[in-house]
């Protein structure tokens, strides 16, 4: 019997109650996944009819405990890719997004994110997008939003996301950095800027650098997380 080759990457999407984003967000996949990129899926508990949503446009839906690390890991587990690309359900990828991390991969280095543009209606979106980027290749460290993408090897040698609510992003950024210097693609996802629009662009930021400073110096990722979710 023969078996299918694996696919080059794979893109895994953790999701909680993204009915309103998340057809338009797979609907954009499609050409990535005629090419051969695997679309993984990874409910937390939805009750807004995400999953049924989600099912006809990706090549595997399942489900893991909530938790935005727990459904990545839970995600890479079954994924067959050489390459692993984690996508917000709220982000879109630029044109071409598998050639530019092949490329990228294939430099030297084991991991990378792309540039952010911000959307929504706040003018400072563009300033917020643009500190994001130049900090993030300042730093070598990435964010979620900016679509993190490794090698298999990679993702294994640091194991995975650490258990944690937030700042996971961060967390596996130290541990790939110990791996490589990431490859800081200046192609641009596209990321909601709801967040900012929301809460007001100053106290987003505010919010944003206070947390970071203390997880930096030593703060519980799981008090982060309650703060977080008290001001969103």
């Amino acid at each position: 019997m023969e078996t299918m080759p694996n696919p080059p990457l794979s893109l895994i999407i953790p999701v909680l109650n993204e009915a309103a984003t998340i057809t338009t967000t797979l609907s954009r996949l499609a050409p990535l996944r005629q090419d051969g990129t695997e679309v993984i899926v990874v409910d937390g508990g939805s009750r807004d009819g995400t999953p049924e949503l989600a099912r006809p446009h990706c090549e595997r839906l399942i489900k893991a405990p909530c938790g935005r690390a727990r459904q990545m890991n839970r995600g890479a587990e079954v994924a067959r890719g050489e390459a692993l690309l984690f996508l917000h359900a709220d982000t879109h990828l630029p044109d071409n997004a598998d050639s530019h991390i092949d490329q990228a991969l294939s430099r030297e280095r084991c991991w990378g994110r792309f540039d952010i543009r911000l959307e929504g209606d706040s003018r400072l979106l563009p300033v917020v997008a643009r500190a994001m980027n130049l900090r993030s290749r300042l730093t070598g460290i990435a964010t979620g939003d900016q679509a993190l993408f490794m090698t298999r090897a990679a993702f294994d040698a640091v194991g995975g996301f650490p258990d944690q609510p937030l700042m996971e992003d961060i967390a596996i950024s130290r541990r790939l950095g110990r791996l490589s210097p990431p490859a800081c693609l200046r192609s641009r996802v596209t990321s909601s800027g709801r967040r900012w629009d929301s809460q007001g662009p100053w106290r987003t930021i505010w919010l944003m650098w206070r947390l970071r400073l203390r997880y930096w110096r030593g703060a519980p990722p799981e008090t982060l997380a309650r703060e977080y979710r008290h001001v969103r």
